[in-house]
Formats: structure tokens, sequence, C-alpha cells
């Protein structure tokens, strides 16, 4: 990425005419140009405007004292007020206004009425008063599970308090969803214990929890949280199918792609030279020696270890349906966990980032959370991204939908490292299993990520 150079500053030239030199920015007492300009603008300002900055200015006495009062507020009223509910609200205001009108007016009904909501308020504070004191486990059969799995939650609820304690509800927020239990009487030492489903049904990081305990009065006036736990990530992983072994690699040399980078040492044989001191006599080619009566020593071209890299497209124009995302990224997961298993160096690439991959479980995690968006690059853009990024990469598996075809994927190889094989998936929702050339691109399409073995098949046949 190309960077864009400093700014070149520079000051005034000198007038030649007048024989004065260009003043620098700090005179030799230290005052610098902007306390300057400072003192010259007050001086401008009219003595009105000087005595209002000097009552509420920044640093008056009236802003000093607004600031400790909005701290206070903050510190001290808003954790008093953060229970009234919108209900609540409501009724404080009308109590108050009826108490005033009542009075005003001298209509005795609108006094009894306000009476009436200022007893409710009352009512209300008795009943979150106090503390409970609980201890609370929060547990997940699984932190990991795959989309359509079922997956539990359990909560715990130890009485910690040497009083028994009122009934009360307990929240466990578990993503954009609540679930609620109600909590009965408590003695001390008894133990609660609730048992909760996670919906799985879409591929997500759903964050569970903190558990929170909730008092309040039964006419809905007050209501008062208490945390209790941390929160817990739920990964809800992408389905993968099983591979066969090195097939996402499909390197025909295993030793490694060779160079046009020459070394003293290495496998690829690539010419004979003369023998320079200092170079290992284990590779002296003995018979050319005879011939020539000079020393002669073996060169070879430099290999270098396999990188598989993986372009997953997260851009909605390069899919038909919401559904051919989900089948990709599926497809993607499954060659990513094949080549963690066979141990070669894997890449991933979406439009936004690069995903870690040094082990299963991280890309799996990292899956979960990929997200489309009409912001990220599309799939030229991903192909730029990647020769860029991953130069050195020997295959290129690229991800998209039916939107992609076969004329972008040629444009898209242009774009690509000369040396690296290519080979491009294209999703199309309920289509049948094809895998045909494209120039020297493998374009293959898949209506779901069961297709993948047999189109892997194919691929490594080519």
């Amino acid at each position: 990425m190309t960077t864009a150079p400093e700014r070149a500053t520079s000051t005034p030239a000198p007038d030649t005419d007048s024989g004065t030199r260009a003043v620098s920015s700090t005179t030799a007492g230290g005052t610098s140009d902007s306390t300057r300009l400072r003192r010259t603008v007050q001086r401008e300002r009219t003595p009105l405007q000087r005595a209002l900055d000097t009552v509420v200015g920044d640093e008056s006495v009236v802003h000093a004292w607004w600031s400790d009062a909005r701290g206070w507020l903050r510190r001290v009223v808003l954790p008093v007020l953060e229970p009234v509910t919108g209900f609540g609200w409501a009724v404080l205001v009308g109590t108050v206004a009826m108490l005033i009108a009542g009075v005003a007016l001298g209509w005795k009904e609108l006094i009894v009425m306000g009476l009436v909501g200022a007893l409710l308020l009352a009512a209300g504070i008795a009943f979150i008063v106090g503390r409970n004191r609980y201890r609370i486990e929060l547990d997940l059969a699984y932190t990991r599970v795959v989309v359509g799995e079922r997956a539990l939650g359990r909560i715990e609820i130890h009485a910690a308090s040497q009083k028994p304690l009122l009934p009360a509800t307990i929240e466990v927020p578990v993503g954009k969803a609540l679930a609620s239990f109600h909590l009965p009487r408590m003695k001390p030492g008894d133990v609660h214990e609730d048992v909760f489903a996670i919906p799985t049904s879409r591929r997500t990081i759903l964050q569970v929890g903190p558990v929170r305990s909730v008092r309040g009065d039964p006419v809905g006036l007050l209501s008062r949280h208490v945390k209790w736990t941390d929160p817990v990530d739920l990964y809800v992983h992408p389905k993968t199918v099983q591979l066969d072994e090195t097939a996402p690699g499909l390197i025909r040399d295993l030793e490694g792609i060779t160079t046009r980078d020459l070394t003293s040492s290495d496998i690829a044989f690539h010419a004979l030279r003369d023998y320079v001191a200092g170079d290992d006599r284990r590779y002296i080619h003995w018979k050319s020696t005879a011939r020539t009566g000079t020393l002669m020593v073996r060169q070879f071209e430099q290999t270098r270890r396999s990188v598989l890299a993986l372009g997953l497209s997260t851009s909605p124009d390069d899919y038909a349906d919401p559904a051919e995302f989900e089948t990709a990224i599926s497809i993607l997961g499954s060659l990513g966990l094949q080549a963690v298993r066979d141990e070669t160096d894997v890449v991933v690439q979406t439009s936004k980032q690069t995903l870690p991959a040094t082990t299963g479980k991280r890309l799996l995690d990292a899956l979960s959370g990929v997200e489309w968006s009409p912001r990220h690059d599309r799939f030229l853009d991903l192909a730029a991204t990647i020769a860029q990024q991953h130069a050195g990469a020997s295959v290129i598996m690229l991800h998209a939908g039916a939107t992609v075809d076969a004329a972008l994927v040629r444009r898209a190889r242009t774009l690509l490292p000369p040396q690296a094989r290519v080979i491009a998936f294209t999703v199309v929702k309920d289509a049948k299993p094809r895998l045909q050339p494209t120039g020297d691109v493998a374009l293959a399409t898949l209506g779901s990520v069961s297709d993948l073995p047999r189109v892997m098949r194919g691929v490594a046949l080519q």
C-alpha cells in the first residue's frame, strides 16, 4: 500500500526590498505564534464579550462548577433513577402534575389520585430496596457447535445470604434474544437450576450472558437489574464435509514448488558451474571434473513450501441468494480443514480481511463471524488483493456465487500470480455439480457442500 508523502511546508522568503528578515515561529522569549494570535484575538474582543468569557467561558468558575455538577449527576443521580421504568416515569410525571393541579385548582379528586400514585411509587421502592446475595454459575454444554446442532445452557443459582431471599426473575441474554426464568423464594443454602436451549439455525457468534437478576414491583413501576456473571461466546460453525487426503493441496511436487532462484544445495538440479572456494564438496560432479580437468559443482533451483490461498468474496453482488453465501463458506471451511490436517500452509483471505488459519478451530471460529456487506470488495478486487498480499501462493481457490460467470473468472485469472494454479468455486442454488476448464482455470459449479468431495476428485485428476 502506498502512503501519501508528507506535505512540505515552507516559510515566506525574506523581503529583499525592505531588508527585513523572516520572523521565526518562536521568539527569543519562547512565545509562540499561537500564543500571540490568541492575545491578539482577545484584544479585539469587546469588553462585554470578555466579561461573558469570565463568567461562562471555558476557564470560568461557572464552567468548572457545571462540569462538577455533571459528574455528580452521573455518579449519584443517574444510578438512583436507573430502576425507574418507562411506565414508572409516566406515573411519576402524572403524579406530580395531578398534585400541583389539585392544590392549585382545589380539586380533591386530583389530590387523591396524586397521593395514590405517590403511594404506588413508595411501595415499589420497598420491593427493590436491599440486595439479594446469589452465587450464579453459567455453563454451556459446548462452546462450539455446527449449524443445526442442539446447544444447551445451564444456570445454577446458590442462595448465599443468611436470610431468605424474595422471589425474583433471572434473565440471560442470548444474542439479541432474552431467556427469562422465574426464581422462587430461596432459603439459605438452597440451589436452583435451570436449563435452556440456544437456537443454532444459522452460522454466527452468539454472546450468552451476562446472567442478571431482576427485582421489581408487581405494577411495573421500578425494576432493578444486577449482573452476576461474565458473558460466554458460543461459536456456531458452518457445515463442513470430509475430503480425501492431499485433495486441497493439488501440488504435483510434494517437496515444494520450484522457483527461478538458484542455490548451491536443494533438490531440483539446474546446471553445472566451476567450483568456488567454500562450495560444499558433496556437490562436486566428478565425471564432469575428470572430463574437463576443472572442478565442477552442481547448481540447483530453489524450491519453496507449497502455500494454499483460499479467497472468499463477501460482497452481496457476487451472490444471487444468501444460501449461496453460506454454502461458499462451508466449501471454504472444508478445504481449509483438510489443508490443516495435511499440514499444508494455508492462508484465508476475504474481501475485508485475512482470517487466522493456523488450526482448524481458529479457522472455523473466524468463519463463524464472517458477514457480507455492500461495502466489501467484489470478486475482481478480491483476486487483486490475493495477488498483492499472497504472491507466493502455489494454489489459489476462489469462492463466489451464481453472479460470477466464466468471463469474470478469466479476468480474475489475469490479476493472479502466473505460477499459481487457480480453481474457482461458484455456488448456484440447486445446481448439479460440474467441472469445466476456463483457460488455465478449473471452474467448479456446486449446489451443495455435499458435492465437494466429488468435484475435488475431478480436480485432482486434471
